[in-house]
């Protein structure tokens, strides 16, 4: 496991044993809801959820395993509430060996339907929003030849001005959200075609 603090946590997941610990519906719920929330019991997660307190208690123990997510200081001794280590997660060169290529397809895959999911959600509501917020929402499309190194560029471009704001603003702290802010779900998706089809340059 690697950390680095600078505003946020964030972790390299370089263990496919890790990263298919994650890869779970309820385990990418729960650390949605501590992000969102902050620290919360196993029952207040539950409720949360619509899930039994026992099967929250079941991922969460899994979550602390893997360190994902670890005890935090309670009100008393009988209050056990649970926080997240690390706020962002990163899997990048997991595809080095076969089992962190599986397990980061199968996290992948699951993220992508809950992204689906939710702009789905998005597509319903937005007509009751106001304009300022429509306006920059929704989808984008566009496809351009690149080079791999013009490609790494462009990928690194989009997660600088994105950590910009996410370095400054932890979500599990809610003492730095701006009055009026909202929490903005942006899924950053980057597919290569195949090689070969007719106009490509050399590989």
């Amino acid at each position: 496991m690697s950390l680095e603090s600078s505003g946020q946590l964030r972790r390299l997941l370089d263990d496919a044993t890790a990263i298919r610990a994650l890869a779970h519906p309820v385990r990418l719920e729960l650390q949605s809801l501590l992000g969102r929330e902050g620290p919360l019991t196993a029952a207040d997660a539950a409720r949360r959820l619509g899930i039994s307190q026992a099967l929250a208690s079941h991922h969460l123990r899994q979550l602390a395993k893997y360190d994902f997510v670890e005890p935090a200081p309670g009100k008393d001794n009988r209050e056990r509430p649970w926080q997240l280590v690390s706020t962002s997660q990163s899997w990048r060169g997991a595809d080095a060996t076969p089992e962190g290529a599986a397990a980061a397809d199968v996290l992948e895959q699951l993220l992508a339907e809950r992204a689906l999911t939710t702009f789905l959600d998005w597509q319903q509501r937005r007509k009751t929003e106001s304009t300022a917020w429509r306006e920059h929402s929704g989808i984008g499309h566009s496809s351009v030849y690149l080079t791999a190194e013009e490609l790494a560029e462009v990928d690194n471009r989009i997660e600088a001005v994105l950590a910009e704001f996410i370095e400054q603003r932890p979500i599990d702290d809610k003492s730095t959200r701006p009055p009026g802010s909202r929490l903005v779900d942006i899924v950053h998706m980057i597919s290569v075609l195949p090689a070969g089809q007719e106009g490509d340059g050399d590989a």
